[in-house]
């Protein structure tokens, strides 16, 4: 019902920036908390940063003051900018995104493709 499409990623060197964009296209009522997440292999899921539809914001912190999340409400778009990478940040990047689907309150997470980014000198 609801697809979210990955861009961005790829390679860079300690020190430098990328930046991430998802985009939600379905049956789209609302969206609420969308968000990124990463995964390195062998290792959980874990939270890099959020934004309600009201653009409050929350970040884990490893990466607060480095990461930007943002959003387009009207685009159903999330962007994360990277900032100052480390090598430890280097790992699948994940969207995420709570969806309600109609006004009767019907939803569900959904998850993007996932990007890799690679934090290497």
């Amino acid at each position: 019902q609801v697809q979210l499409v990955q861009s961005g990623g790829g390679l860079v060197q300690p020190g430098g920036s990328l930046s991430l964009s998802c985009i939600a296209s379905g049956t789209i009522f609302r969206i609420n908390t969308m968000g990124w997440y990463r995964q390195v292999p062998g290792k959980q899921r874990e939270l890099v940063a959020t934004i309600t539809a009201g653009g409050r914001t929350n970040y884990a912190d490893s990466v607060n003051d480095r990461f930007t999340i943002s959003r387009h409400n009207g685009l159903n778009t999330v962007y994360l900018e990277m900032n100052s990478l480390k090598l430890e940040d280097t790992a699948v990047y994940y969207c995420k995104a709570n969806v309600v689907h109609s006004w009767a309150g019907d939803g569900s997470a959904y998850w993007g493709q996932g990007t890799q980014v690679t934090v290497s000198s």
